[in-house]
């Protein structure tokens, strides 16, 4: 077993890499896993989408 992790700060962008790693191989997925987190610094709100990806 394998993992892959992604974190990107636009939830289309953590969309658009898991996609193109799922095109890029021959490999079974085992599980998604997905996480969302966000801070507040000031008046500015910063999210972090992460996924883990377990796969053979």
């Amino acid at each position: 077993m394998k993992v892959k992790v992604f974190d990107e700060s636009h939830e289309k962008d953590l969309e658009n890499a898991i996609n193109g790693f799922l095109n890029s191989g021959d490999f079974d997925i085992i599980d998604i896993k997905f996480s969302v987190a966000v801070a507040v610094c000031g008046e500015e709100q910063i999210y972090c989408f992460s996924a883990l990806v377990f796969y053979n």
